[in-house]
């Protein structure tokens, strides 16, 4: 399946307005027996030759992503906090975005010892030598997630389903009631989400949350934040303006007037 472009699905790029008047960002698919565990790559480029450099931030989705710049490439865990990334110049970034849970099988010991690091590739696809431009990059890459792709079905794919599920339904709110639907223990979901995806149940949960506020805020018209605040899980509106100004940087209000406006002014 074709990735959705970043003009309709910006989740995680923090005033994408702004951004992608800095860099371009395409999207590309992987093959059909990568993508069991890659949801896509992507190509970010800029030429700010003569500019200010700028510092797009990200709420990174709650999986794995290995970047390839500047002729280094570094594995990138799950991310807890918004995470800035400095352009400046003139370069590009090929980046492999996992799945949830996709990147367990490569990495061979549970992902909560990655969150919040970065590794060398090599660290991971030792031997490896992979070419410098972006297409035939993405070409080799592929081909050797392809010669490493478990056989069998891996546990962490059923948990990939788990929360490629909650991404999808924005009623799910708390991890006691995603335990219910799966039919699991909460302590077993837990424990299966440190395992294979590193960070929890309800912090994956309310990451997408987020994201459905974010996306819902900087698209037409403003939301009824209460009502949106309720289907999203939070106590109150008031709790939703915290939570997504502590993350997100300012308030959700403020955030709708921004992706109305075309983005903050340039600097």
């Amino acid at each position: 399946m074709r990735p959705e472009p970043v003009e309709r699905d910006a989740r995680g790029i923090i005033d994408p307005e702004t951004g992608l008047t800095r860099f371009r960002l395409d999207r590309y698919a992987p093959s059909a027996s990568v993508a069991r565990f890659v949801d896509r790559y992507w190509v970010a480029s800029w030429d700010l030759t003569g500019r200010e450099p700028y510092t797009q931030r990200v709420l990174a989705h709650p999986v794995v992503n290995v970047v390839f710049t500047g002729g280094a490439a570094t594995v990138h865990g799950p991310a807890t906090e918004v995470t800035p990334r400095r352009l400046e110049g003139e370069g590009w970034a090929l980046g492999v975005m996992f799945r949830p849970a996709g990147f367990r099988p490569f990495l061979g010991r549970p992902m909560s010892g990655i969150v919040d690091t970065a590794l060398p590739v090599s660290e991971v696809f030792a031997g490896e030598e992979f070419p410098g431009e972006p297409g035939p990059l993405m070409a080799a890459v592929d081909r050797a997630l392809a010669d490493r792709l478990p056989e069998g079905r891996h546990p962490s794919e059923d948990t990939r389903d788990v929360v490629e599920r909650v991404a999808a339904d924005p009623t799910v709110v708390g991890a006691t009631a995603l335990a219910a639907n799966e039919g699991v223990g909460v302590r077993l979901l837990q424990r299966r989400f440190a395992d294979h995806v590193g960070l929890g149940p309800k912090t994956v949960i309310r990451r997408y949350r987020l994201y459905e506020a974010a996306e819902r805020a900087r698209r037409g018209a403003p939301p009824d934040w209460a009502r949106l605040a309720a289907e999203l899980g939070f106590s109150d509106q008031s709790h939703l303006t915290r939570e997504f100004t502590a993350v997100i940087g300012v308030p959700p209000a403020r955030y709708a007037a921004l992706g109305r406006s075309g983005g903050r002014a340039a600097g």
